[in-house]
């Protein structure tokens, strides 16, 4: 079986695809654009041949490579990036040179538009927040009319909540549109609630082979633009409710072979039309794995090696997988550079003790979400997890009483 792994070296954790796809004697070949000599020792020594290219989104060059691995090796069976930025192209690859084991560019589109995205949901009966394609200001006005402020833009073609803003009034819209997006928007109700995923690896026939529930308590639009303090956890276990409207979810969309990462909004407060206080409503759909070390925290949390899980979908199209250890809740911790905390990163890394799975830096390419340095830990409960996220985030006594003053 010939694989071609695309970006194989981002993120640097994504080299265990590769290792564990050539342990179940997959033929894996790299396809980058980094020099050869920046890899992780660990990826060169299971990568049958690395091809380089200037521009991962130039087409004409991506063509050009998997023709000469299709020169060398026989037909591709598989061409995968797992990750959001490269899911268009990895399509056309696919549709040019007739690689069945995932979607082709007559697919992609209904998993890359949000506004394609709401119209499956609304088809398999799933609620979603109300939204328009934003093209004038008439028309923006015309629904916050409808559904009142605040309202959230967002590109309809857009990764996590980059370049997603949420308005609050009228001063808002306007200068919203005093310079307006270059590409498509649209306009949504804002929804109040916190963010719950369902994520795993489901095989040819859509079957679920492994799946684990994580929560985003603050606003991950508020993280990006804002700077509020960035954290998120593993659940130890999946919520029924989760499972259900997961699963439910992966058949609207027809999602098989593949890792899915799939974001709903859990509501803090009775919406009237989409449900109750607690409910789960539709947010997005991601046909990859979780962004930043999340497949790490998911092998903390659940004692699995998803990187195995995967391997074994592809290679044997089954979970070949044991069990070996607890189930936890895993929380990653991500802190600023321009803040002063309480507690200095090693001292608060040395309080962790036996908790701390990992501590390091964010690339700089995921930081602006995430946070500069991290944390991840593990903890038997949501108590003793809720302890050190306070403690990770406290601000010295001085700044916090100059904070209350001026809030």
């Amino acid at each position: 079986m010939n694989f071609i792994l695309v970006s194989p070296n981002f993120p640097e954790t994504f080299r265990w695809f590769a290792i564990r796809l050539k342990e179940n004697g997959v033929n894996v070949l790299g396809l980058g654009d980094a020099p050869y000599d920046t890899l992780h020792p660990e990826l060169k020594s299971v990568l049958t041949e690395y091809y380089r290219v200037d521009d991962l989104g130039n087409y004409d060059d991506m063509v050009r490579a998997v023709g000469y691995f299709t020169f060398r090796y026989g037909k591709i069976d598989w061409i995968e990036s797992n990750n959001e930025y490269w899911l268009e192209m990895d399509a056309a690859l696919r549709t040019a040179f007739n690689i069945t084991t995932g979607p082709k560019s007559d697919a992609i589109q209904g998993w890359k538009s949000k506004l394609a995205m709401k119209e499956t949901y609304q088809h398999a009966g799933i609620p979603c927040a109300r939204c328009i394609p934003l093209t004038t200001k008439y028309a923006a006005k015309t629904f916050i009319a409808q559904v009142g402020y605040p309202v959230v833009v967002k590109p309809d073609n857009g990764v996590g909540a980059n370049a997603t803003y949420r308005l609050e009034n009228e001063e808002d819209l306007d200068r919203f549109f005093l310079a307006p997006p270059q590409v498509p928007y649209l306009m949504e109700e804002y929804l109040p609630g916190v963010v719950t995923t369902y994520d795993g690896v489901c095989n040819s026939k859509g079957e679920v082979l492994f799946a684990v529930s994580h929560v985003t308590p603050n606003s991950i639009m508020d993280m990006v633009n804002e700077g509020v303090p960035t954290y998120y956890y593993i659940d130890e276990h999946v919520p029924a409710d989760v499972e259900r409207i997961g699963r439910k979810t992966l058949q609207a969309f027809g999602v098989t072979r593949r890792f899915f990462h799939l974001e709903f909004f859990r509501l803090t407060e009775t919406k009237p039309g989409l449900g109750k206080k607690g409910a789960l409503v539709g947010l997005e759909v991601n046909m990859r794995p979780a962004g930043g070390f999340t497949t790490e925290m998911i092998n903390y949390s659940q004692s699995v090696d998803v990187y195995q899980i995967y391997a074994d979908m592809v290679a044997f199209d089954q979970c070949r997988h044991t069990y070996i250890g607890p189930r936890r809740f895993c929380v990653y911790v991500g802190r600023r550079r321009g803040v002063t905390y309480d507690y200095p990163l090693g001292e608060l890394a040395t309080q962790c003790g036996g908790h701390l799975r990992q501590i390091g830096q964010m690339p700089p390419a995921l930081a602006g979400a995430m946070g500069d340095e991290l944390l991840i830990c593990c903890y038997d409960t949501k108590a003793e997890m809720d302890q050190f996220v306070r403690k990770a985030f406290a601000l010295p006594r001085k700044q916090r009483r100059v904070r209350t003053h001026h809030s």
